[in-house]
């Protein structure tokens, strides 16, 4: 039999067309991945430049800044003055000469101003790079160092007032709160109290008291970290929301108040249960009635609704260089209309800061704009060269112009028909909204509110002020503000006539 012949087995390996690869290939990946390297080094470096020149000051108040040290062994901390030049904070040495930090007016602006010894708070944190820096002339610095003294750090000098400042803390009086008076145009602050509020020549010695004291406030700025419920200032809030969803007809409302509002088991009352009658919508608010805000609150979409609040920066950052706690408010479809009754009025769960509400009317009398809330007005170097002038800025549009103006005519009613009324027949108009917050189960206990702007006619000075537990906004933070707006403008005419 003639043999089979066996196939011849096939290579394994199977055929491929790729390209050798050439020394030139291999060269042009290199250059690619060199060139990605050099380009991300680029965009570090570039990165890091843009972040130490913008934010210099923060890098330098880094408690793990060594160079603060160091600046403190060449120079002694700078002043910080008034608007007026008035000492608010100074470096002085004592008998054996160490350096002591002296706050001439004690407790009268222990949280604005603050400390700088156990940390730092107030303007003596918010200036520290400038207080520790010196800008005085080169043969100065020279002339210091032969003569082994230190150099004078740079001067501060704020926007706040003395004489405003004194009559805020003496109106306010033994009752906790906070009161805040800013320029409506420039927001420059020119007032800000707390109480309780604390002597920063002793901080030291008062430190460890207050730190083991769980139930102390003291430190607390309540004017930038106070929360509190609004009331029924919250209803230039919700006005604004009506206006804005109700553009053609806002003007037309009306509502037969009988003392209380109620939908499914909620049900809200007036202040001290008062039947304001047949009100239309000035009436509405200028009367405070909680009935008929209640009623208008329940015509609201809800997600309209949130997105103002989001517009007014309720939960949210604001322009503040102020420590300072964000306000809070809860709307969502899932709320009950009970509790969505309680927060249309200001009630609830709705958490403002005294600042923010004053941020808000500042607006509105600003015809729409907020400015930034302004507390240094310029540095200056011991030797009175102007190192830096801190400038009016707008932070942006919160309403319309049309919108502000409805609201400052709502505002004005309030003083001329309405809660406000004790700011009626001033030399001066005035604007404003009144509020009588509930903040316990207690009937009766409530924060007296009023925030307010004046001339009406042509906003200069805005005031906001809250007195825990004092009971009704009308009686007893409306004559606070009747007396702040007297002194601003006396101050005003008294410079007028000196120039």
């Amino acid at each position: 039999m003639a043999k089979k012949e066996r196939p011849q087995k096939q290579s394994q390996k199977p055929k491929t067309n790729r390209p050798k690869t050439t020394l030139q290939d291999n060269w042009v990946q290199i250059t690619a991945t060199i060139g990605l390297f050099v380009t991300l080094f680029a965009v570090m470096i570039i990165h890091l430049t843009y972040f130490t020149a913008t934010s210099k000051q923060e890098m330098f108040n880094n408690s793990y800044n060594s160079r603060q040290e160091l600046l403190l062994s060449r120079n002694y901390r700078g002043t910080i003055y008034s608007r007026d030049g008035d000492v608010l904070a100074e470096t002085v040495l004592d008998g054996a000469k160490n350096e002591i930090r002296v706050y001439p007016y004690g407790n009268l602006f222990s949280h604005v101003v603050g400390y700088s010894t156990q940390g730092r708070m107030g303007v003596e944190a918010l200036a520290n790079y400038y207080l520790l820096n010196t800008s005085i002339s080169l043969s100065s610095k020279v002339e210091n160092s032969m003569a082994g003294v230190k150099n004078p750090g740079d001067k501060v000098y704020t926007t706040l007032d003395v004489e405003i400042q004194k009559q805020a803390d003496t109106l306010l009086g033994q009752y906790q709160g906070a009161i805040v008076m800013t320029e409506v145009k420039t927001g420059r602050v020119l007032a800000m109290v707390s109480h309780p509020n604390f002597d920063p020549n002793e901080i030291v010695e008062i430190w460890d008291s207050l730190i083991q004291n769980e139930d102390s406030s003291v430190l607390v700025n309540r004017a930038t970290q106070g929360l509190y419920p609004p009331g029924s200032t919250f209803k230039i809030v919700t006005a604004l929301e009506y206006i804005r969803q109700n553009p053609d007809t806002y003007d037309r409302y009306t509502f037969s108040c009988d003392g209380y509002y109620s939908s499914g088991t909620g049900r809200i009352n007036c202040y001290h249960g008062t039947s304001h009658g047949r009100v239309d919508f000035t009436a509405s608010f200028a009367k405070s009635c909680n009935a008929a805000f209640a009623n208008i609150g329940m015509s609201l979409d809800r997600d309209q609704f949130q997105q103002t609040l989001n517009d007014l920066l309720f939960d949210g950052e604001l322009p503040i260089s102020l420590r300072y706690a964000k306000s809070s408010i809860q709307i969502s479809k899932n709320i009950t209309d009970s509790e969505m009754m309680q927060t249309y009025i200001g009630q609830g769960k709705t958490q403002i800061t005294p600042m923010h509400l004053n941020m808000l009317t500042c607006a509105i009398a600003n015809d729409g704009v907020l400015m930034e809330p302004l507390f240094i007005d310029r540095v200056e170097s011991a030797e009175e060269k102007v190192v830096k002038t801190f400038r009016p800025q707008t932070y942006g549009r919160l309403m319309s112009q049309e919108e502000a103006e409805i609201l400052q005519e709502l505002m004005t009613a309030v003083v001329t028909m309405g809660t406000a009324s004790r700011l009626d027949g001033q030399a001066y108009t005035a604007a404003g909204k009144t509020g009588s917050a509930e903040y316990n189960n207690i009937k009766g206990d409530s924060h007296a509110w009023f925030t307010g702007f004046a001339p009406a006619d042509d906003p200069e000075v805005c005031v906001t002020i809250i007195v825990e537990g004092a009971g009704s906004g009308g009686e007893y933070a409306v004559p606070i503000a009747r007396r702040l707006f007297d002194c601003y403008f006396m101050e005003k005419e008294n410079q007028e006539e000196l120039q």
